[in-house]
């Protein structure tokens, strides 16, 4: 009986509890931990996130993120109305990139066209165009763009330039074949295409896709996991703990961490089984990446929560980081076509290193040796990230 009593005195001491416990440390990180998946497991609306997100941005966003010119409105002004005129629009039609809408009279109705919002290429062939070909080798075209759209005017006048270079080659090879005794020097270019020999644009835009994604989801969900708790009130409970900052930044970290890696994983194997796209480096160096960047990612979360007092706060923040980071990381054109200014800037996004190395990674089957300076980047904006949101929290016991 004694001794019963005495073990309930010696359980019931609340410093042998402390030291048991040890809240200063990582005693308490076990149930903090435990707390977080808990939370995460009732939010069902999160879990339908995590699956849906990649899977509905991967299927759609690399077919709309596609820089790739099809199916441009051609408005034709036929001049001439000669064998070679229809020969030359046949073949203008044929390659794909181009579909007539109009044969116009006249420039003015064309122009019209491009006015209406029908035509996006005006293609005018003077009169006498097949007699000037026969007689002095050569004839001019007049091509018009509409260039409200600067990307889709650039290209589709470049397509069409290349396909009238085309158009001259084939008529200049069949004049020599016709004429045995002319014999000029010639070439033939053969382009070599590595690391994606279709020029796919879908294929480069993919790796940054996931990039992306994976960003999102590690930044904004700790950032509204703070903020939403201090809007319940359920913060305040957990600061009026001995619990140690580091320990209840660290439980926010790692349940997102592992989200991080799920989510990954989720969008790799969506683009082999959509696209038919597998890394050609190794995967344990893209997981060894994604370590660092969803650490850095979540502690920019972690630091806007820590100054954010609701929601709408910090989702704004939120997103005007990520916006920046996106445009600042090369995502849709590359960092050398900008500014000087701009490219200084762009060494400020964790994305871009991110990208950079998935895309060498994924295409190249680059090495960790070849990205090292990228990964030691990745681990500059984790600690420094992550330092800061553990000074920022502010405690209040």
């Amino acid at each position: 009986m004694n001794k019963r009593n005495k073990n309930i005195k010696d359980t019931a001491n609340p410093n042998q509890l402390l030291s048991r416990f040890n809240p200063r440390g990582f005693g308490a990180l076990k149930f903090l931990l435990e707390k977080e998946f808990k939370q995460i497991l009732r939010n069902k609306f999160l879990i339908r996130v995590i699956i849906f997100l990649p899977l509905i941005a991967l299927s759609l966003l690399p077919m709309v993120a596609n820089f790739e010119i099809k199916n441009n409105n051609l408005a034709v002004i036929d001049n001439d109305h000669s064998p070679s005129s229809s020969l030359f629009i046949r073949k203008i039609v044929s390659s794909g990139h181009f579909h007539l809408v109009s044969v116009r009279q006249n420039y003015n109705d064309a122009l019209n066209d491009i006015e209406q919002d029908r035509a996006d290429v005006i293609l005018e062939i003077p009169a006498f165009f097949e007699k000037d070909l026969m007689t002095t080798y050569s004839a001019q075209v007049n091509v018009t763009a509409n260039a409200v759209n600067a990307v889709k005017g650039a290209l589709g006048s470049g397509y069409l330039m290349q396909i009238i270079h085309n158009f001259s080659n084939d008529l200049r090879s069949r004049f020599m074949a016709g004429n045995s005794k002319i014999q000029t020097p010639a070439f033939e270019i053969v382009p070599r295409y590595d690391f994606n020999p279709y020029l796919e644009y879908k294929f480069s835009m993919i790796p940054a896709i996931i990039m992306m994604i994976l960003g999102m989801i590690s930044g904004f969900l700790p950032a509204l996991n703070i903020v939403g708790e201090k809007e319940k009130g359920t913060i305040e409970q957990m600061n009026v703990t001995p619990v140690g900052r580091f320990p209840v930044i660290l439980s926010k970290l790692i349940p997102y961490w592992i989200i991080g890696f799920i989510v990954l994983t989720i969008c790799f194997i969506v683009v082999w089984i959509i696209y038919g796209m597998v890394s050609v480096g190794g995967y344990l160096e893209i997981y060894l990446f994604a370590t660092v960047f969803v650490l850095a990612f979540s502690g920019l979360g972690l630091i806007i929560s820590n100054y954010a007092n609701t929601i709408q706060q910090a989702m704004y923040l939120m997103f005007f980081f990520v916006i920046n980071f996106i445009f600042l990381s090369g995502l849709y054109t590359p960092i050398s076509s900008t500014p000087e200014w701009v490219q200084t800037m762009s060494l400020f996004s964790p994305l871009r290193y991110m990208i950079e190395a998935l895309r060498s990674i994924y295409l190249k089957g680059s090495h960790f040796g070849d990205l090292w300076t990228k990964f030691a980047a990745l681990v500059g904006f984790a600690v420094f990230f992550n330092l800061w949101a553990i000074l920022s929290y502010r405690k209040k016991a």
